[in-house]
């Protein structure tokens, strides 16, 4: 004969399976908070690393596009500023074909400049009004153009400084250089009689450091040496290089 459990005996078990019920769930508990505990600290660690601490900030590098000669160079290389005469600012000369001054020295200027460039030299490739001629410091600047595509009959280049010039000397040594390896390279007869007051007052010429010779070639004119200027671009940038590269070694 079975005999009736009291309710103490029967509610006892019940109890046991609570707690251990309960024991495992604070178990659960416990390992999701540790975890949570871990993952904030390593983001806190983590967010330390990335800020400074106050007053220590870095200032933040910037690239700065305004001074070319900001780059640094490696000692004994050459520092050379090329002007696409017009670009980015004006066609300039313009022909009736549409044909314009800007489109040729362009074209001219990154020739000069990879010629240079082979030959060891830095060389910045600068348009007509960049804003990093300002206080530019070079160990030569020449601005790039070309003549008039209204004088039937009219061939030849010319070269030109600043007129009241701080560095006379070195100046005149780049336009000279400049003349004597131009003409070799081209064959053109020298045009010295047409240069103008906007070529010996140059706007880049008040603008640069007046400790770097600079020079303005009128490589051409666009009516009566379009031949030359527009089949044998590489030619005519080779006349400039070489001027460059003469005053360079003539100037050590």
């Amino acid at each position: 004969m079975q005999t009736r459990r009291s309710d103490e005996e029967v509610s006892l078990p019940i109890r046991r399976d609570a707690l251990a019920v309960w024991g495992r769930m604070m178990l659960v508990v416990a390992g999701i908070s540790l975890l949570a505990a871990v993952l904030i600290s390593a983001r806190l660690l983590t967010a330390g690393e990335e800020q400074p601490v106050a007053g220590t900030e870095q200032p933040a590098v910037e690239e700065d596009t305004a001074t070319a000669t900001a780059t640094v160079l490696p000692p004994g290389v050459a520092r050379i500023g090329i002007v696409a005469g017009h670009a980015g600012y004006d066609p300039g000369a313009v022909c009736p074909d549409g044909w314009s001054e800007a489109d040729l020295t362009k074209v001219i200027a990154q020739e000069v400049q990879e010629l240079l460039i082979r030959k060891g030299y830095h060389v910045d490739l600068l348009e007509e009004f960049d804003t990093q001629l300002t206080d530019y410091r070079a160990q030569a600047l020449v601005s790039i153009h070309a003549d008039s595509c209204e004088v039937p009959g009219a061939s030849g280049f010319k070269v030109a400084r600043v007129t009241d010039s701080a560095i006379p000397e070195a100046e005149d040594l780049l336009v000279a250089c400049l003349y004597q390896e131009y003409q070799a390279a081209t064959e053109l007869p020298r045009h010295p009689s047409s240069i103008t007051d906007n070529m010996t007052s140059y706007h880049a010429f008040r603008e640069i450091d007046r400790s770097t010779p600079g020079a303005i070639i009128e490589v051409g004119f666009l009516l009566g040496d379009r031949d030359l200027l527009v089949s044998r671009p590489k030619l005519v940038a080779r006349g400039i290089a070489a001027g460059v590269v003469c005053f360079l070694e003539e100037a050590e």
